[in-house]
């Protein structure tokens, strides 16, 4: 049963009747790109046979809408779409129910069409509105409800998705930095040099009341408010020029890869995807002739999520209530963390879900969200807006963390992966505000610390959930005989971390795929062979055996290996070319995603994607076009975090706050993409937004190594890694 139904019984709770001729639906899952407000319609549209443009989705609203937590995790279709089938199910048959009543037929002798509960041997109907006059079912969702036989309509996912395109061409769309009131104040807050530091003083304020502009102050925390949105900005540029802040001793800027690894750190043993407090033991060394064994150690920085838009958020006190206004990915979190900082009954404190800066992962929204209200309780009975700079939102949002992975492993003779240990260091990817003991869900928030009151410090705590944080894939979807994995989680970092698409998977699945790269390599083993023979579940060979055809994959394809090939290539002698794969189910448990890349290594050192194939299983599929730009958007995400993306910063704070500090994946570097999705209607559905990337950034990695020979195992995997790697 979907978890949601288990908070969430009621039908009413998902559907209501409550506006004439239309259908509403009510979701705890906001719309961030992942295009769930699709799926949540074309899901109740074929079960109770109703045209799309008839259903109206609820805007997401704390004490309104069902609470689902954070849109998050790959959830929202197994949760909430889920939940809406069944709920939709329940309906459509208690509709039935009530019009054999009314019509004095069997149930049998009825069906539901385009709102209309009709005879099928007769022209007697019953509508949906006049079988419920007041809007409300008041029965339970029948969770053990037959499978029903309902079409999704891929013409129906067509037309709402050229509709909402409409919407966007012809700026119908009203995203939250575009909102207006009469009564509006646009506010800009003054940001310290860096996380550490602590305001001193203020001198000299460059302006004064008379001229409309506002300062607001709580200890660290500094913002100005103005009716003229350009007068704002202007005044907080003179504000941050008068600040005078105490630095202390800076950013720790000592090697971040190094003190991963010799840091304390809690440590978990992670059996069948949970961290248990099992002895850290080794694996148990088998005895036998050996083909190849290594040890290699897989690395990356501090990546952002690098929003295209920065963060933004509204809000308003009135009457002792917080209105808030946010694109935030968990409105109810994000309510229960305000009401207990700002010292509010939950109840008093609303938070609306608006369409902003869109993020797989925990951005700036949250954190703007407190600025807004910080503002907001300063200036009550004022609406306030809040907008972020591009310098805001690379140099303050909550990053995705370093991470080391080791790896070491043998093959033997019967070409049989053995002896797999696997250690995972990280910092936490749990930053989001989530309230709990000791106010960690609001000493999670930005300006928190600022404050003149602030909450104790976050310190962060294992999670312990399957496939959660810093271990989430780590434990192999090959069958192993033996494995030991083990989490670790190193606290007191130099940088603010959180949620980042994956979390710890994709790390964590680049670094699995690459070794076994290395292994089938050291053993002299075609690299799929190696991971076909470890598989045994069909529906991840089909996938692998899909790609590997369509991509031209050749058995025994080896890479250049002498140091003058390498060279060559590297330093303007020739072009190498290359093809890589990788696989992997995401958790273990959601979709299957297999990808095959070629790649073209030139004469300066750049990496060229020339194509990319990716098969996915995801079980029942409700919007097709959907799951494709899925794997399309995590595949470019993947590719961008492995070949270009690495946060900058010294002891002075982040240095690299804009695009040129900060390169991302560009439009020149997209490679054809093909998507194979698997007929598996028999099967439930499965989670599938994040399942592409861990499998990208992999196959990508490989397909470099194929193409001239070298293994770069610290991303990014740009021209001055592969310079350092050949001039080894």
């Amino acid at each position: 049963m979907s978890a949601s139904l288990k908070t969430y019984p009621r039908v009413d709770d998902w559907i209501r009747l409550d506006t004439p001729q239309r259908v509403t639906l009510r979701s705890g899952k906001v719309e961030i790109g992942q295009r769930i407000n699709t799926a949540l319609i074309m899901t109740a549209a074929a079960e109770l046979s109703i045209d799309p443009s008839r259903i109206l989705l609820s805007p997401v609203i704390t004490d309104d809408a069902p609470d689902e937590g954070m849109t998050s995790g790959s959830n929202s279709i197994e949760q909430s779409a889920e939940a809406m089938r069944l709920a939709a199910l329940s309906a459509g048959r208690h509709l039935i129910g009530l019009a054999a009543l009314a019509l004095d037929r069997r149930c049998e002798d009825l069906f539901l069409a385009d709102g209309l509960v009709r005879e099928r041997d007769g022209n007697r109907s019953a509508s949906f509105w006049e079988l419920l006059p007041n809007g409300r079912f008041d029965i339970d969702v029948d969770v053990d409800a037959i499978e029903s036989a309902a079409q999704l309509r891929e013409d129906d996912a067509t037309h709402l998705r050229e509709q909402r395109a409409a919407q966007l061409a012809c700026g119908e769309q009203q995203f939250l930095h575009d909102f207006q009131a009469h009564d509006l104040l646009h506010v800009r807050v003054v940001r310290p040099p860096h996380a550490a530091a602590r305001l001193l003083s203020v001198t000299d304020v460059p302006f004064a009341v008379a001229d409309g502009i506002t300062l607001v102050r709580d200890g660290s925390f500094l913002a100005v408010a103005a009716a003229d949105e350009f007068q704002a900005v202007r005044a907080a540029a003179r504000l941050a020029d008068a600040a005078r802040w105490d630095g202390g001793v800076g950013v720790d800027d000592r090697d971040v890869f190094a003190r991963l690894r010799s840091d304390p750190a809690i440590s978990l043993v992670v059996v069948d995807g949970t961290p248990t407090q099992a002895p850290l033991a080794d694996v148990r060394v088998r005895p036998g002739e050996l083909k190849t064994s290594a040890r290699a150690v897989y690395e990356r920085g501090y990546q952002m999520h690098g929003s295209i838009g920065p963060s933004a958020a509204m809000a308003r006190m009135s009457d002792g209530v917080l209105q808030v206004w946010s694109h935030s990915q968990g409105i109810y979190p994000l309510r229960a963390s305000l009401a207990e900082l700002l010292e509010l009954p939950t109840a008093k404190v609303r938070v609306q879900h608006v369409p902003g800066a869109g993020c797989y992962g925990h951005n700036g929204a949250d954190d703007a969200a407190l600025d807004a209200a910080l503002v907001a309780r300063a200036l009550p009975q004022r609406t306030v807006l809040v907008k972020w700079s591009r310098d805001d939102e690379h140099a303050w949002e909550p990053y995705a963390s370093a991470m080391a992975v080791e790896l070491s492993a043998c093959v033997d003779v019967d070409h049989r992966i053995v002896n797999w240990s696997h250690d995972t260091y990280s910092d936490t990817h749990g930053g989001r505000p989530r309230p709990g003991a000791g106010g960690v869900g609001p000493a999670r928030l930005l300006a928190a610390q600022w404050l003149q009151d602030p909450p104790a410090p976050f310190v962060a705590s294992p999670n312990r959930q399957s496939h959660g944080g810093i271990h989430r894939n780590a434990d192999p979807y090959y069958e192993f005989d033996e494995r030991r994995i083990v989490k670790h989680l190193v606290r007191g970092l130099p940088l603010r971390t959180s949620a980042m698409r994956t979390l710890g998977g994709f790390m964590n699945v680049f670094a699995i795929e690459s070794f076994i790269d290395e292994l089938a390599h050291g053993a002299a083993i075609d690299p799929l062979a190696l991971r076909l023979a470890h598989l045994s579940d069909s529906r991840a060979i089909g996938l692998l055996h899909c790609v590997a055809e369509d991509i031209g994959w050749v058995a025994g394809q080896t890479p250049a290996t002498s140091a003058g090939q390498i060279q060559g290539q590297i330093q303007g002698q020739g072009q190498g070319e290359g093809k890589g794969i990788a696989f992997a189910r995401y958790k273990n448990r959601q979709a299957y995603v297999a990808v095959a890349v070629e790649v073209a290594v030139d004469d300066a050192a750049q990496i060229h994607l020339k194509r990319a194939v990716i098969a996915v299983d995801a079980g029942r599929v409700i919007d097709r076009d959907g799951i494709a730009s899925q794997m399309e958007g995590g595949f470019l995400q993947a590719a961008s975090w492995t070949l270009y993306e690495r946060v900058q910063f010294d002891s002075g704070g982040v240095t690299s706050r804009d695009w040129d500090s900060y390169p991302i994946l560009r439009f020149d570097n997209v490679p054809d993409i093909t998507v194979h999705i698997a007929a598996a209607d028999h099967h439930p559905p499965l989670g599938a937004g994040e399942a592409a990337c861990g499998p990208a950034g992999a196959a990508i990695a490989n397909a470099v190594f194929n193409a001239v020979g070298l293994r770069v195992r610290r991303l990014p995997l740009n021209r001055d890694a592969l310079r350092a790697a050949a001039a080894l």
